[in-house]
């Protein structure tokens, strides 16, 4: 009871700043706990995956390779299965894959941008709960002459902001730190498993082309 008390005691010390920060932690949190969740549905055994789907695109079975990409909740699963539909429309593969998987991307990065706003925004609301702290305390000073604990403790109760708003970035950075990773690593299975495709599914068709061609 005492530390949370001395928390609420230190928590009005900052001024209204704090309210702000409390909002940016908040934040944070709310979007680490949305990403965490969303990147884990979003997974595959990359190894698995690659050791079912590559057997069934070298046999040409493109039926139950869109079956076993379909049936794969993870995201490469869905990337995979338009380049799949595509090459059954007898559309262009590269352009559908090229497409799903900028949408796949935008859908993994979504959200990242507000952590890195607040790893920006919350030490500025910091200072600037500082600096309207220090004003105050040498308001008091002036009236106050002669007591020098006046500025001082109006001081140190002014730099709660700015170390409040450190801690809220320093929380920020490091999530927007490992989501960025996440990231990447799903960007990589992604480019992975369009080459796969393109390697198995695209020469065939451009080599049947140009056969026709000569004939």
């Amino acid at each position: 009871m005492e530390i949370l008390a001395e928390s609420i005691s230190l928590f009005h010390k900052g001024g209204p700043v704090m309210y702000l920060l409390t909002i940016c932690s908040l934040i944070v949190v709310a979007v680490a706990a949305e990403r965490f969740f969303y990147y884990r549905q979003a997974a595959v055994n990359m190894q698995g995956f690659r050791a079912k789907l590559q057997p069934l695109l070298e046999q040409q079975a493109v039926n139950d390779a869109m079956q076993l990409c379909q049936q794969t909740p993870a995201i490469v699963g869905q990337v995979a299965a338009e380049g799949l539909l595509a090459y059954q429309r007898g559309s262009s593969m590269d352009t559908a894959l090229e497409g799903a998987s900028v949408l796949a991307a935008a859908q993994l990065r979504e959200n990242l941008n507000y952590l890195s706003a607040i790893v920006t925004l919350a030490p500025l609301l910091g200072l600037l709960g500082t600096v309207v702290g220090m004003i105050s305390s040498f308001s008091v000073f002036n009236v106050q002459s002669g007591q020098p604990s006046a500025i001082t403790g109006g001081v140190g109760e002014a730099l709660i902001a700015t170390a409040t708003g450190l801690t809220v970035a320093i929380l920020a950075f490091v999530v927007h730190t490992y989501l960025s990773q996440r990231l990447d690593k799903f960007v990589t299975d992604i480019e992975q498993t369009t080459v796969m495709v393109l390697t198995y599914l695209a020469k065939p068709k451009a080599l049947s082309r140009d056969v026709h061609e000569i004939a």
